[in-house]
């Protein structure tokens, strides 16, 4: 049964037309991921949808009494104004219930009466009886306990605030669930908890992401964005990926079968010209029209190419055997200063061509291992030995670049040997095209400088290649073509990333930050596995059985010193949910700074000093929630 559609709605701003007649029906209990390039019109149709824009023709069509509830990722779209958990609708409500109250210790009337249960009829259908109760699992599930509905939201952080939006959403049970990148502001635990959530949820769901393990986990269906028009897919991520490979073998058919009939429909007018059939002539005009107006409509389903990413590495022989040992690390252990251990003895080798990625939770020394393989940071203990021979390669979460205005063209040529049509090409493979290729790098988004810096080290072709995160501000088939690009690179690389499809796609093994070490797994899932096994202390094969006990009784809990025991942690972890939001607020001004080269050394410090007191945050975050 159909609850939202969306009828051949146009919208465009200025020259460009974002969305050119786009229909789809959302049924009851759909699991739709929606899916497309960055700034391709996702955004755009959900606000569209939301009333936020007003199409230029189309509609959009709620069913019955279907209610849309919205989850956006700018946060003052988000309606925090009540700075309580309750959305202001239901405290509306309870003030509306209390007044009728009030005003029945003096009226008693059947109309009294009637007013009262209609009020609170319409209070029990918007869960108002149960909602305390509905928040708090919704919260503990998305890593948010014992926040209560004293608290006062506006004190939270961005995170925070997003996750109490998300949880006020699902406990309100829309028909539709409309999430823009849900899973922005989420860790390991609470994305698996809302993948189970949104797979059993009895209402429809409408999500734009980029995550493609989130898009298999819960969607029977998937919307492709591309060039203002959508391709619709049955089935989940992998589903869609066959499905759309498929269709695009037919597509180009298609489009070729027109293109020859077309030429050969021009030569047959043109020689009924010659022979001044004149009849005959405009009655084949008339056909050449319809078909070109035909073979346009095909050619725009059709994946757009524009701005995509489309390259392959050519391997290229290095010297030296191919087990050959670049990176040798033994018992690494570092602490800043008078600080806490970031991490302690950590051992592990890289071979010549082997991809190993480091995974764990944010502040638990991924790149701060990464920073002492490049020798940005010393005083540590154990050794790290790099093959002197080997040449190095970096990107970081935040690239730099040495001139800022320099446009994308000068900066390759600068940093290579390639001629103009050599240059011009490859940035093009790069998604840079036309004028692209002349934009100085400071106006460039994030995603390009992205893919600019990428195209730089790709064609040095280092021997080891140091990633930090490459994929943070690529679309879905940017990151695949990237992947592609990586499988193929026959040197090592080692590789920071939380991107789970790409670890699984690229990493040959994987070094995985747990309990304040680290250890080598053959898969992410293996480790992940690993985080997820309770410890438990295991019998020694040599010890006597033991005979059975019965089960102790549990001891007598005092309610009164539990509860404040309770309260005592709910503080705490409230307390460094901000610390860490300061911290990684300050972290993210000295990185401006190290972008910008305005830098000095106490900021590089300062920066690793606070990476530490991060991690130990963290750890004693989890070790309390």
């Amino acid at each position: 049964m159909p609850v939202l559609t969306v009828d051949s709605i146009t919208v465009g701003f200025e020259t460009r037309r974002v969305l050119d007649g786009i229909s789809f029906t959302v049924n009851q209990g759909d699991k739709i991921a929606f899916i497309g390039d960055n700034g391709a019109g996702k955004s755009t149709l959900f606000k569209t949808i939301r009333g936020v824009f007003t199409p230029e023709s189309g509609k959009v069509i709620l069913h019955g009494n279907s209610t849309v509830g919205f989850l956006s990722q700018n946060m003052d779209e988000q309606d925090l104004s009540s700075a309580t958990l309750k959305p202001r609708d239901m405290i509306d409500t309870e003030l509306e219930i209390k007044r009728i109250e009030k005003e029945m210790e003096t009226d008693h009337s059947r109309q009294k009466m009637d007013e009262y249960a209609a009020v609170t009829s319409r209070y029990e259908a918007m869960g108002g009886y149960d909602y305390e109760f509905r928040i708090k699992e919704a919260l503990a599930g998305l890593g948010l306990k014992d926040i209560s509905d004293r608290t006062d939201l506006m004190t939270l952080s961005g995170g925070e605030k997003m996750r109490v939006c998300l949880a006020r959403l699902i406990v309100e049970r829309p028909d539709i669930m409309m999430l823009d990148e849900p899973t922005n502001h989420l860790d390991a635990d609470a994305i698996e908890w809302l993948e189970d959530y949104l797979s059993s949820y009895g209402g429809s769901v409408f999500v734009i992401t980029h995550d493609r393990h989130f898009i298999d986990s819960f969607a029977n269906r998937v919307i492709e964005l591309d060039g203002g028009h959508i391709t619709e897919y049955r089935g989940n991520y992998d589903s869609y990926k066959k499905q759309r490979e498929e269709f695009l073998k037919t597509q180009k058919r298609v489009v070729e079968n027109l293109e020859k009939e077309l030429t050969h429909q021009l030569d047959v007018k043109q020689t009924m010209l010659s022979h001044r059939n004149i009849s005959g002539y405009h009655q084949r005009e008339k056909m050449v029209d319809k078909l070109a107006s035909v073979l346009e409509k095909e050619r725009s389903r059709l994946p757009s190419g524009e701005n995509k990413m489309s390259f392959n590495v050519v391997p290229e022989e290095r010297e030296g055997a191919s087990d050959k040992v670049v990176i040798q690390v033994k018992g690494v252990s570092k602490k800043f200063d008078d600080g806490p251990m970031v991490f302690e003895d950590i051992s592990f080798e890289l071979k010549s061509g082997e991809k190993l990625f480091l995974a764990g939770p944010n502040g638990c020394g991924k790149s701060t291992l990464l920073s002492m393989l490049r020798g940005r940071i010393a005083g540590f203990d154990g050794s790290v030995f790099i093959s002197a021979s080997s040449t190095v390669g970096f990107m970081e979460q935040f690239v730099p670049f040495e001139d800022e205005t320099a446009t994308c063209y000068e900066e390759l040529v600068r940093r290579s040997d390639l001629t103009v049509t050599e240059a011009r090409s490859l940035l093009a493979r790069f998604g840079f095209r036309g004028d692209d290729v002349f934009k100085t790098i400071n106006v460039l988004s994030g995603g390009e400088r992205s893919r600019l810096y990428l195209c730089l080290i790709l064609e040095e072709n280092p021997d080891i290649l140091f990633l930090d995160e490459p994929t943070n501000h690529l679309d879905i088939e940017s990151r695949e073509i990237l992947e592609d690009a990586l499988t193929l690179y026959n040197g090592a690389i080692i590789c920071v990333s939380h991107d789970r499809f790409f670890i699984e796609k690229c990493a040959d093994k994987v070094l995985g930050f747990m309990g304040g070490t680290a250890k080598l797994y053959d898969t992410y899932e293996y480790y992940r596995k690993a985080v997820r096994k309770p410890q438990v202390k295991t019998e020694t094969p040599e010890a006597a059985p033991v005979k059975a006990k019965a089960p102790a009784l549990k001891p007598r809990i005092n309610q009164a010193e539990d509860r404040k025991l309770r309260a005592k942690k709910a503080n705490r972890i409230r307390e460094l949910e901000k610390l860490i939001e300061e911290k990684e607020q300050e972290q993210k001004v000295l990185e401006e700074k190290f972008v910008s080269g305005e830098a000095g050394k106490d900021d590089y410090d300062l920066y690793a000093c606070n990476a530490a007191v991060i991690e130990k945050m963290y750890d004693e975050y989890g070790s309390l929630c």
